[in-house]
């Protein structure tokens, strides 16, 4: 991962830190790692335009090299073979945008899970970080005691 990324509350170096709970289910961790996954889909789909624009340049000179051969008499096979490395990078830049796009949804629905999960926990978090009462470790209650 990049070192460009903010820091996160929750977040020790990548790794999700709650304190006390080393398990990694806490608010703060959770939170952390969806805000992580938000960020690292921004720095995605960033790289992802840069190298959409660097191949659609290199694509476009490509293609007027191929033509300035076919001008010049240069063998067609040569001429064939430059025109096809432009096609090809035409299909890089192609399916970066479609990385720009999947790296968009993932972005989007991160924020949207964060959202959704700091209005319906946010308030007992708050709630038991108030009472001065020790809290169970996140993630006791789900506990069923059954082994699957």
């Amino acid at each position: 991962m990049s070192d460009n990324l903010p820091a996160i509350p929750g977040m020790n170096h990548g790794v999700a830190s709650t304190g006390s709970a080393s398990s990694g289910l806490g608010f703060l961790a959770l939170a952390g790692r969806t805000a992580k996954l938000a960020a690292s889909a921004l720095f995605l789909k960033e790289g992802m335009h840069l190298l959409r624009s660097h191949m659609q340049a290199n694509a476009t000179a490509a293609l007027r090299l191929a033509e300035m051969c076919g001008q010049a008499e240069v063998e067609p096979r040569f001429t064939s073979m430059i025109e096809d490395v432009s096609t090809a990078l035409t299909g890089v830049a192609e399916a970066s945008g479609d990385m720009v796009n999947a790296a968009d949804a993932v972005d989007t629905d991160a924020r949207g899970f964060n959202n959704a999960h700091e209005s319906e926990y946010r308030p007992g978090y708050e709630a038991s970080n108030g009472s001065g009462v020790q809290q169970a470790k996140p993630g006791f209650y789900r506990r069923t005691g059954r082994r699957n």
